[in-house]
């Protein structure tokens, strides 16, 4: 398709959006009211630069502009321009990498489809694409001609939908009632009920309304109910494991007779009967029972190889195919039966360890309670009432009820009530939070002792537990760069070994008719073709491409799955692999190696006085600004009146702020001033020499030093600071003990990013970790960037790692986990590639010439389903991952610094 570069200026953002819908989105997540500084620019400049078609873009926040080069495709100028749709979609029927690239590669070369990616491990794909050119429906019609089976669970407009389904009678006139009842809803923004289906959903405002009422709506039309739960997996698990007992009802009587039976003497004469020609009653009972295993248990391998063949390329299904029926119709009942009763037995346990691998997703989804208790308040607050409900009817602006050892149904704010609360099933936080009202809490919680009374702010997909869910699924359907490997390999791996098999055969039979070999080699139950065949058999059955897909994938599934079990959020496979290179680490000051909040570390009176007294007086008048460092002044003063949640300070008359100085006003008849050097100059108020000295030995501390008068005399000098973390100190050593290179910077811009690539220099790879909007270029800029959980939403989103505490040994834990990750994906690929280097050239005979040694194809099956097995589990082990032992007596000694 041909394509025009174009150069596109925006002189006012609202025109240039209301032409290009698509940029709108991104530039409207300039969070509020517009954008603020170069950080908003920086984050809306990294997701515009995502978008298919995009050359270059600049953002100017200081004039509001744009500067976006791009590529015009003629087929679609004015076509609502280009968008960018997301949806989930699971696939089932793939058996190796081999699959999982040939369905990429089919959505990729659909028109309208932007990226597409399939992780095997489990079984799912992301597909963004552009709905003005195609649909949901005509994907999944895509994957299913490909020879899969599909089915959606998710669209980008997933965010506010519900599906109800109706169960019992009903006619299309009621179903028709039902639509127009819920369009008629207020907040409902679209209905759409299937023709003939009993499901219904509903798109709409979570603001405005929500599913209570919807079923309400539907039961006063139809009588029933709502929801459904499909089990996708576990029948999969199920399916499997029917097959295999019913392979084992055929196989081990096959076996039986072959390898048991024939060796009593009463029962071989009867098995060694021959009925027709040479064909023996052995041989019969072998080909009957042999014959069930072959053509259906087996019949799944057949279809597999249609579809794969049908598309031009070759799996796994193929190479089984192909060895059980080479020896099923040259009478190896015994060997095809055996096969396939192996290689099912280890699809069973190899979807069973597959789904070890992502219970970390299934145990936060099961985080949030099955019910809720829902208050009605009345219009004064006062609670009138109080029913249980279903956890996922609750909607926006409830009212619930969480009582103590109750989990906490939602999102929400404290509206009544204290408590302390248990995070650490989402934060990995071990310490109970304190809770008391204008506190948040999260859903999936567990509160421990009070009552506490919250109003809904989040549901559904707007819930922090959903968010954590969808980056912990989108960092499982991500790539990690290793995974190229194994999707290189995969390419000629199935067609290779069937070379291979047939030059093992051929060899075999050619050596054997050119008496190549002693005949007393050959075993007295066979001839030399069919020795031949059975080495040709084992290395087609033997050679294993699954064990290669599921090296990275797994492991990756694992570590991301225990990094969240550990309050660590890593965006995919890719950022892990970047995270286990970093050799130099970047931190912000403020809120990251600090307290990020000024706080009081010192008073000194300089007049007798009581010191209540005079925090009573200064956090009057400190209360009326809005600086930081009142704000600091007036949460110490609090720590004199410890019966007061919310103490009332004497009322200020007259108050004034003087900026870059500080503030007065008049207390109880009292003039009080508090600030720096040049307020108490103004006023000209002597500044002692004693007040002096301790105003330098602050500075020196890198402490602010804040001078108090009342009535014009010098009375206090106060020291505020913010203070260092306590783990800061030790962190920073543990890191320099793994090699790791620590920086510190300030005040966070493009120029400070770029003055930190000059000072680092080439040969560094760099994480950056932050918490501010400032932050965001750096983080965007840094080959990673972590976020601490208490960071803003821009500086979350710019970040390649989250860190949901605000402790910096996260980083760490983060760090390590990561190297953990790779180590085991190294060692994955080197059993895998290992096995099948040593596998096939056993299988092939190369051992039989000096030790007689030869895997019978069956063996060569059950070795085949336990690499892939070996495989899953090496990276399950990874769920034995724990901090480093240095971390825990790190955080036994942050607790004892925050006691005292």
């Amino acid at each position: 398709m041909a394509t025009k570069l174009l150069s596109l200026t925006c002189i006012r953002k609202e025109r240039f959006t209301e032409r290009y819908p698509v940029l709108r989105k991104h530039l409207n997540r300039s969070r509020g009211g517009g954008m603020t500084c170069s950080a908003c620019a920086g984050s809306i400049e990294k997701e515009i630069k995502r978008l298919p078609g995009i050359h270059e873009a600049v953002i100017d926040a200081l004039n509001n502009r744009a500067q976006i080069l791009f590529y015009l495709y003629p087929s679609s100028v004015n076509a609502n321009e280009r968008s960018r749709q997301v949806c989930r979609i699971r696939i089932n029927g793939m058996t190796c990498t081999s699959c999982s690239s040939t369905i990429e590669s089919v959505l990729q070369s659909l028109n309208g489809v932007q990226i597409a990616h399939v992780a095997l491990a489990i079984e799912e794909a992301e597909v963004h694409y552009d709905p003005t050119l195609l649909s949901c429906d005509k994907l999944l019609e895509e994957i299913e001609n490909a020879g899969f089976e599909a089915v959606l669970i998710s669209t980008g407009d997933d965010v506010s939908k519900i599906d109800l389904k109706i169960d019992g009678e009903f006619t299309d006139e009621s179903m028709t009632i039902v639509e127009r009842s819920l369009e008629a809803l207020p907040g409902v923004q679209s209905v759409e009920i299937k023709n003939g289906s009993d499901k219904i959903s509903v798109l709409y405002k979570p603001d405005v309304t929500g599913p209570r009422n919807f079923i309400r709506v539907i039961e006063s039309t139809v009588f029933g109910q709502s929801g459904h739960i499909k089990a996708t997996k576990q029948e999969e698990i199920r399916q499997y494991y029917k097959s295999f007992l019913w392979s084992l009802v055929f196989t081990v009587p096959v076996f039986l007779t072959a390898m048991v039976f024939m060796y009593i003497p009463g029962i071989k004469h009867l098995l060694m009967y021959k009925v027709i020609n040479m064909l023996t009653i052995g041989e019969i009972i072998r080909w009957l029972l042999a014959t069930p295993v072959q053509f259906i248990i087996g019949w799944r391998f057949y279809v597999g190889s249609y579809k794969a063949l049908r598309r031009g390329s070759a799996n796994m299904d193929v190479l089984i195919a192909l060895g059980t029926n080479a020896a099923y119709f040259y009478s190896l009942y015994t060997t095809s039966a055996m096969l396939i009763s192996f290689i099912i037995l280890g699809k069973y346990l190899e979807i069973m360890a597959k789904g070890k691998t992502s219970q970390a997703i299934a145990k936060l989804m099961n985080l949030a309670p099955d019910t809720a208790i829902l208050l009605t308040v009345d219009e004064e607050g006062n609670v009138t009432g109080e029913e249980e409900i279903d956890g996922r009817l609750i909607q926006k602006n409830d009212v619930i009820k969480i009582v103590p050892g109750a989990k906490v149904a939602s999102d929400g704010c404290v509206i009544w009530g204290q408590s302390h609360v248990n995070e650490s099933m989402i934060t990995g936080e071990a310490r109970p939070v304190a809770k008391r009202k204008g506190d948040t809490v999260i859903g999936g919680t567990l509160n421990e002792n009070g009552v506490l009374h919250i109003k809904v702010t989040k549901v559904g997909s707007e819930s922090a537990l959903a968010q954590i869910v969808r980056l912990v699924e989108s960092a499982q359907l991500a790539k990690a760069p290793v995974q190229k490997l194994a999707d290189r390999i995969s390419k000629f791996f199935v067609p290779l070994v069937i070379f291979l098999s047939f030059s093992t055969w051929l060899s075999w039979f050619l050596a054997g008719k050119l008496h190549w070999y002693p005949e007393s080699w050959i075993p007295s139950s066979m001839d030399s073709f069919e020795l031949a065949l059975q080495f040709g058999i084992s290395v087609m059955v033997i050679a294993c491409p699954c064990a290669l897909g599921l090296a990275t994938p797994t492991a990756v599934m694992v570590g991301t799955g225990v990094g969240a079990s550990q309050g660590v959020l890593i965006k995919g496979g890719q950022a892990l692999e970047r995270a286990h290179k970093v050799n130099c680490i970047v931190f912000d000051k403020t809120g990251t190696l600090t307290m990020g909040k000024p706080v009081v570390v010192k008073t000194k009176l300089l007049k007798n006085m009581v010191l209540r007294e005079f925090y009573e007086l200064v956090a009057a008048t400190a209360v009326n600004s809005e600086h930081p460092l009142a704000k600091a002044i007036v949460e110490y003063a609090k720590k004199f009146r410890d019966d007061e949640e919310n103490p009332v300070w004497p009322e200020a008359h007259d108050f004034v702020s003087i900026t870059g100085n500080g503030v007065r006003a008049t207390v109880n008849r009292r003039e009080i001033k508090v600030g720096n050097k040049n307020l108490m100059s103004d006023y000209k108020i002597t500044i002692s020499a004693d007040a002096e000295e301790l105003l330098a030995e602050a500075e020196e501390m890198a402490q602010t030093g804040i001078l108090v008068s009342i009535d014009n005399e010098l009375t206090g000098v106060l020291a505020v600071s913010d203070p260092v973390k306590p783990s800061a100190r030790e962190a920073i050593s543990i890191l320099k003990s793994m090699n790791i290179k620590g920086i510190m910077v300030t005040g966070d811009n493009w120029g400070t990013a770029n003055s930190i690539a000059r000072e680092v220099g080439w040969g560094h790879v760099v994480a950056m970790v932050g918490d501010g909007v400032n932050d965001s270029p750096a983080l965007v800029a840094a080959d990673v960037g972590m976020v601490i959980g208490a960071g803003t939403d821009i500086a979350i989103e710019a970040a390649d790692i989250v860190l949901m505490k605000s402790n910096l040994e996260d980083v760490i834990t983060a760090i390590d986990l990561s190297r953990k990750t790779f180590s085991r994906i190294r060692l994955n690929y080197v059993w895998a590639l290992g096995y099948n280097l040593m596998g096939i050239p056993i299988a092939a005979g190369m051992l039989f010439p000096s030790t007689r040694f030869r895997l019978p194809p069956w063996i060569a099956g059950a070795a085949m389903a336990a690499s892939s097995v070996s495989v899953v589990c090496c990276s399950l082990l990874l769920k034995n991952c724990k901090r480093p032992k240095r971390l825990d007596n790190l955080a036994i000694r942050e607790i004892q610094v925050k006691r005292v």
